[in-house]
């Protein structure tokens, strides 16, 4: 069952997907109207699963689900990771690679391998200061604390 992403409570559980780049206005519409579909049909052993989404800065697909009603089954993750590999083939995208960092330059938003990042924090290219996408946050609520941190606050600030 389709929920508005911000009516999710606090400690739902949230997966976050991000794209080695940004999503056309087009690509952004098919992927909202493809997880709609998705999410409305998304199911635990035959119970709908009240879940909610939101598409963050043309290139984070975050799924929410509220795990009070029905959490997730194997069946179900494994259904939502196939629905994941779908959209890369469709959009010729990674949003699996969990080995890749973005952050943000002014407005822009930045994706590098972690190999490539660890190296901008050595040449001093990024700091303390920069902002980064803490893709590994469980629950909406520290999706909404702890996502966006400077690298200091974030568990990359191990580069440092």
């Amino acid at each position: 069952m389709l929920v508005d992403f911000k009516e999710l409570p606090d400690e739902a559980r949230i997966w976050i997907y991000q794209a080695n780049r940004s999503f056309t206005e087009e690509e952004q519409k098919e992927i909202t109207d493809k997880t709609t579909r998705f999410l409305e049909q998304w199911t635990a052993h035959g119970k709908d699963l009240q879940a909610g989404f939101d598409l963050k800065y043309n290139r984070f697909l975050v799924i929410g689900l509220n795990q009070e009603s029905q959490s997730a089954t194997g069946c179900s993750i494994d259904a939502s990771v196939h629905f994941i590999q779908e959209l890369e083939k469709t959009y010729k995208v990674d949003l699996l690679d969990k080995m890749n960092v973005s952050f943000k330059q002014g407005e822009y938003i930045a994706y590098k391998p972690l190999i490539d990042f660890k190296k901008m924090v050595k040449d001093r290219s990024v700091s303390a200061n920069t902002i980064v996408f803490n893709n590994l946050v469980n629950t909406k609520s520290e999706f909404l604390s702890d996502w966006e941190v400077p690298l200091a606050q974030s568990w990359h600030n191990r580069f440092l």
